[in-house]
């Protein structure tokens, strides 16, 4: 039989979909229960929205100078620009500093909440009627989430409560609450959409989050990104169940940010300010010292003016005091740069900019060197120094200081060589003073170190201005393209998808119901199994019966099952063989084991063919468990083991027959013996069925099941034809191979298989839909399914 099923292992797609479909019920009930359960979901899930803004990084060295600082461009005060990396910025702005400036700033640490039929709904700006102030917090229990109830009475009446209900305390609007939390003050909303009187009575859950908790919360659902690689355009997005906050928190911190980046630029401008000052401080006591000499000196040698040929050579001289001016400047500007940065140890500190430096790529480097470290300091509040950004910092740092001392100490010694040359040809002049008289000479002296003091004066007046200009037009680093813009329509739930995934999942389970149910079971159901599983002739099926009755066909009977045992009484024709003589024939009705319905089928077919006008015999020979009798409802008679064990007894003393089946004669198994296949040898069988094929037509024998005894292959050689009987719903498929084995290796004669308790209305494969509109019987399968308690025909 294995070989069989194997070369017959083939997909039957239409028999497969039909295990399926015989259950529509439970997928019609699964999809209806699944699109409940969606509508259900839908109505009372919190709807979730996407905020987006658009903003643009300014870089002045690709974009060019910015249209506010155009107009300064004449003083000498606009640098190459900065260059801003977007992912550095990103972080920035994802940075707990700048979002925790957000949150701070909405006040979004307090939540208002009204009770729901099912949920509670969230209230923002307008439509909450109460503001939660805080004056000051416990830090000791302000990290642990707090509800609390108000509850508005009056105007200017709320009282406040726990969750439980348990404390409760009455307050006027604007009052300051004392608190083990803290002290704050709750006002009215004068921004309330509805408004509040006298007959107003709301309960609002107000939710006091921990900021830090808070600030984990979004920077989770924050996402930031640019619109492309490298893109100085950058997208921010967030989900949010209330669209307004979720709008206010993105503009918030795209401003936040800009304050921050305004802040930093601000710090570099301050501190340029702060050393110039330093300077003019002591620049300006020695400028007024030598203002006193002049003075003095003219009013103590009574001079006014000087003569031609020294105010040439003074001419000269200032031409060569201005350039002594400016290298001394720039000398003592790098000097002290240099010093600052060999100073700085552990956290550096940003340089002084726009300081005249004649190299521009020390300007720049100065310039770079204040934006990382100006970018570290913004990330060390949040982040740790192993964090990876914090380290590349601070590797840059270092290397673009090395770069900076030694650029600056390059330029030192090129100054001072040039400050030597200035100096050589000042020397010059000064010979040429010395030919002019004393007086002169030495007023000529004192008015070039006035000169020079009042030159760098000057310049560093310049510059302050210079710096106090570039401090005041300081403009964002973020340009926003489009403000926060949440949709009406909601991005989660996704009802559409939503309705066809539960729809999907409301026929899966009753899918996978059935796929496990029918992997497991083990049973055989209908003739497709039968004829998958083995090669024996398949006579008929028999519908399952409800009666009480175990006759169930006569004359007038045009029930299902009545029909089904005619049907087997013609199959029965083609299978028996075509004998000369005029003798009986012996169908043998036999079973794997006991309680497939063997007796059932012998009483009933026996019934069926002396309904054609045929001499029938019902002959027991199932010694060992005598069913016939049982099921007839008549009591224990004399039988086939009387008749061996006693040979005053012939075969008519043994026969009786029953009012339900008419010309049918009935010899029973008799009483149980000690020893039935012994029995079973006795020559006496031979004589009795060569007796019986003599008188009748067909003898119908029940024996025993061959899976249990020997008693049925005993007997086999007696058998025209042997029908074997397998009850649907009860025999394991493994079981038939014992079916398959006796048929293969000829055990019983002209074998064949009638399958016995078979459901007409799920009989998948092949059934019979026996009635023909006569009325409804047992066993038609109206009847099954009307008396079938209602989760039954589901399944």
């Amino acid at each position: 039989m294995n070989n069989y099923i194997e070369e017959n292992d083939q997909i039957d797609i239409k028999y497969e979909i039909q295990k399926y479909v015989s259950h529509w019920r439970l997928f019609v009930v699964g999809g209806l229960i699944s699109i409940t359960g969606a509508f259900i979901f839908i109505r009372y899930t919190t709807p979730t929205y996407k905020v987006d803004a658009t903003i643009m990084i300014e870089d002045n060295k690709q974009a060019g100078i910015s249209t506010e600082l155009a107009a300064f461009e004449d003083l000498g005060i606009i640098g190459g620009g900065s260059s801003n990396n977007p992912e550095n910025e990103i972080e920035i702005i994802k940075s707990r500093k700048i979002l925790g400036r957000a949150i701070d700033s909405l006040n979004l640490d307090v939540s208002y909440f009204r009770d729901g039929r099912i949920r509670n709904v969230e209230l923002y700006d307008k439509t909450t009627p109460i503001i939660f102030d805080w004056i000051y917090k416990n830090t000791l229990l302000i990290n642990r989430d707090t509800s609390v109830v108000v509850s508005i009475s009056e105007n200017n009446k709320f009282s406040l409560q726990d969750i439980k209900g348990e404390f409760k305390t009455e307050h006027s609007f604007g009052e300051e609450v004392q608190t083990k939390l803290g002290a704050f003050r709750i006002r009215i909303n004068p921004n309330f959409e509805i408004g509040l009187d006298n007959k107003t009575q709301i309960e609002i859950l107000t939710s006091l989050i921990p900021r830090n908790r808070l600030i984990d919360y979004y920077l989770k659902v924050l996402n930031i990104t640019a619109i492309d690689d490298m893109s100085p355009v950058l997208k921010l997005s967030l989900k949010t169940n209330v669209r307004e906050k979720g709008q206010d928190l993105i503009n918030e911190l795209i401003k936040q940010y800009n304050i921050d980046g305004i802040k930093d630029e601000g710090l570099v401008s301050q501190k340029t300010l702060s050393f110039i000052d330093q300077r003019l401080v002591s620049i300006g006591e020695n400028l007024k010292l030598v203002q006193d000499d002049v003075k003095n000196y003219k009013v103590e040698n009574s001079i006014s003016g000087l003569s031609r040929e020294a105010e040439l050579t003074l001419e000269g001289l200032s031409e060569t005091n201005q350039e002594l001016i400016k290298i001394r400047t720039e000398l003592e500007v790098a000097k002290w740069v240099k010093e600052s940065l060999k100073s700085f140890s552990g956290k550096e500190e940003i340089l002084p900019q726009n300081l005249g430096f004649s190299d521009i790529g020390i300007s720049n480097s100065i310039l770079n060197f204040n934006e990382l470290v100006l970018q570290k300091n913004s990330l060390a509040e949040d982040a740790g120094v192993m964090n990876p950004l914090i380290v590349q910092y601070s590797l840059q740092i270092k290397a673009l200081k090395l770069n900076l001392i030694q650029s600056i100490s390059n330029l030192i010694v090129s100054l001072e060589m040039k400050l030597n040359r200035v100096k050589n040809e000042a020397s010059k002049i000064n010979t040429k003073i010395e030919a002019i008289p004393y007086l002169e000479r030495e007023f000529i002296d004192i008015a070039r170190e006035q000169e020079i003091i009042s030159g760098l004066y000057s310049y560093l007046l310049k510059k302050r201005e210079e710096t106090s200009i570039s401090l005041a037009v300081t403009v964002p680093n973020a340009k926003i393209i489009d403000e926060a813009y949440g949709s009406l329509i909601p991005v989660a739930p996704n009802k559409k998808l939503i309705l066809v995934g539960f729809f999907i999942v409301g026929l899966l389970v009753p899918f996978g119901f059935i796929y496990i149910r029918n992997l497991l079971d083990t049973k055989i159901h209908s003739r497709k199994d039968i004829e998958e599983l083995t090669t024996i002739p398949f006579l008929g099926d028999v519908p399952h019966s409800d009666s009480d009755s175990k006759v169930v066909i006569n004359n007038d009977s045009r029930t299902g099952i009545a029909e089904a045992f005619r049907l087997i009484r013609t199959n029965l024709n083609f299978m028996l063989p075509n004998k000369v003589d005029t003798a009986g024939k012996a169908i043998f009705v036999t079973s794997t084991t006991s309680g497939e319905g063997k007796s059932f089928v012998s009483i009933n077919l026996a019934a069926a063919l002396s309904l054609s006008n045929k001499k029938v015999l019902l002959l027991g020979m199932d010694l060992r468990a005598p069913k016939v009798t049982k099921y007839l409802g008549l009591a224990e008679r004399k039988g086939v083991t009387n008749y061996i064990t006693n040979s005053a007894l012939n075969l008519n003393d043994l026969k009786f027959s029953i009012p339900e089946i008419p010309g049918l004669d009935i010899i029973s198994s008799g009483v149980i013996p000690p020893n039935p296949a012994e029995l079973l040898l006795n020559p006496k069988i031979a004589a009795l069925f060569n007796e019986v094929k003599k008188d009748y037509d067909y003898i119908i024998v029940d024996t025993a099941p061959v899976n249990l005894v020997t008693d049925t292959l005993l007997v086999s050689k007696y058998a025209d034809m042997t029908l074997y009987v397998s009850r649907a719903n009860y025999l394991d498929k493994r079981m038939l191979n014992v079916a398959q084995t006796l048929y293969t290796e000829k055990k019983l004669a002209n074998m064949a298989i009638v399958l016995n308790d078979t459901g007409t209305t799920k009989g998948y494969g092949y059934g019979y839909g026996y009635g023909y509109g006569y009325g409804y019987g047992y066993g038609n399968g109206y009847l099954d399914e009307v008396k079938k308690p209602w989760y039954k025909r589901i399944l």
